[in-house]
């Protein structure tokens, strides 16, 4: 029997058995195969993460390292930030230090997430065996609910992803009613305009177009902070007489300040997409990093300021405490933005969509059609729940405590650990723990609190 045949009765006697009692047999069995096969033709550089070939190829079209940060940055520094220094308000000092432990929380969880998708091989080479989220849950429910696992975890991303669309357009129209106040529109108008402006969104098949379309939206941010930040600075004389809180807040405010500061940095729904799409995944860690820390310091200076400028006035959204001049060229600002920020979950949701839930193959005959009918579909239904949807912030409230928390902080930590556990030492499956908790948590006391508000607009009408 020649060395060869010896070769592939091992790989095959190693197969069955990981098939019969390993728990990750299916992708194990992928591993030892394409491990096989790179011994044999001489390919030592098969299984590195900069050359790898993944077991379903991706058609999807290389990003940079710069524009994978750019869409981060966009999906963190959304219209929240706006709403930073009143959670300031409400938490005192403590949401100091929030605003930063919840940086490096979500950077931790947005990686450990990404490592989810990656298994080691004979020779200790990292993998790409799972490319989304919904792969992900698959092989951590394979044996409780294997069915089931990846289909919540899709409902909630999109779920999530239509909730964020829905916000951005309900943000645009508002604006544009606020900005355009010389122009006869109803808020029903504006809706319809922004619409169409974000009609062309069905055409994006290129994560590229996306990327850049983050890039002048985070130029836009940028603009809209520094215009606030310079205006405090202009008030500084008067920031000795304001001081933060140190005593213990209201629960139901302190709870709010926690979601908004959270929630204000949530990209894990992207990551998966975005990481795959990168030229050079080695840069994902790195990117991660320098995003969230420039986030970081950014939203600090801007809370601490706004909160400075305006103290116990300081409002829910900080532009209208804006003189009325530059509360309008800010605005216009915003409205940019908004429109700008509604193509990367926009996209994501299609994505999954299309190819998570109904199974759409892109090169069979009259995919085109079917694509173009699903997004269009899509983008109808994010103007109709805009219109028609009761009480929309405290859905949305609803929403982000269910599905945001569990996205962000509970999977991420759950799946890390159980995926994870033979290779983490003591200190972190004991953050892991923690960060599982602070997500139970989050997600517990949202959804009361996000209840009893909508109860008490409720009893109000």
């Amino acid at each position: 029997m020649s060395r060869f045949q010896l070769s592939w009765v091992k790989t095959h006697a190693e197969a069955l058995w990981m098939k019969r009692f390993r728990a990750d047999a299916e992708e194990n069995r992928g591993l030892v195969e394409r491990d096989e096969l790179a011994q044999t033709y001489g390919d030592s550089q098969a299984s590195s993460p900069e050359n790898l070939e993944d077991d379903a190829p991706s058609t999807r079209k290389k990003i940079t390292t710069w524009e994978a940060g750019w869409n981060v940055t966009n999906a963190i520094q959304g219209v929240f930030v706006l709403g930073l220094p009143y959670a300031l308000l409400q938490s005192g000092y403590v949401g100091l230090l929030l605003l930063v432990l919840a940086a490096l929380i979500c950077s931790y969880t947005g990686k450990i997430l990404v490592s989810c998708l990656y298994e080691e091989d004979e020779t200790g080479h990292s993998v790409r065996v799972r490319h989304t989220y919904e792969d992900v849950a698959k092989a951590c429910c394979r044996h409780i609910c294997p069915y089931i696992g990846g289909k919540v975890v899709n409902a909630a991303q999109v779920v999530e992803l239509v909730m964020t669309c829905i916000l951005y357009l309900v943000v645009s129209s508002n604006l544009m009613c606020h900005s355009l106040f010389f122009l006869p529109l109803t808020p029903a108008t504006c809706s319809a305009i922004s619409f169409l402006i974000l009609v062309p969104c069905m055409l994006i098949h290129d994560l590229r177009v996306v990327s850049r379309l983050s890039l002048f939206c985070s130029l836009a941010q940028f603009l809209i902070t520094f215009i606030v930040i310079g205006y405090c600075l202009r008030q500084s004389p008067q920031w000795a007489s304001r001081r933060l809180s140190a005593v213990t807040v209201d629960f139901d405010g302190f709870q709010v300040a926690v979601g908004v500061i959270i929630f204000s940095y949530t990209s894990q729904i992207y990551l998966p997409t975005l990481e795959e799409s990168m030229t050079d995944r080695l840069d994902f860690d790195s990117m991660m990093n320098w995003t969230h820390a420039l986030a970081c310091v950014l939203k600090t200076a801007f809370s601490v300021m706004a909160f400075l400028t305006w103290g116990e006035e300081t409002k829910e959204v900080i532009t209208d405490n804006l003189p009325t001049v530059l509360r309008t060229g800010v605005n216009l600002c915003l409205l940019a933005k908004a429109l700008l920020s509604y193509p990367l979950p926009f996209y994501a949701a299609a994505e999954i969509l299309q190819t998570g839930v109904l199974k759409l193959d892109s090169s069979a005959d009259g995919a085109e059609r079917w694509t173009l009918l699903l997004r269009g579909s899509l983008l109808l239904l994010t103007l109709i729940m805009a219109l028609y949807v009761p009480h929309f912030s405290l859905l949305m409230g609803l929403t982000g405590s269910v599905t945001g928390a569990a996205m962000t902080l509970l999977l991420p930590a759950l799946f890390h650990l159980q995926l994870k556990w033979t290779q983490l030492d003591m200190s972190r499956r004991a953050v892991d723990i923690l960060i599982l908790l602070l997500g139970c948590f989050c997600s517990v006391s949202g959804v009361i609190c996000s209840i009893k508000g909508m109860v008490t607009a409720f009893k109000d009408n």
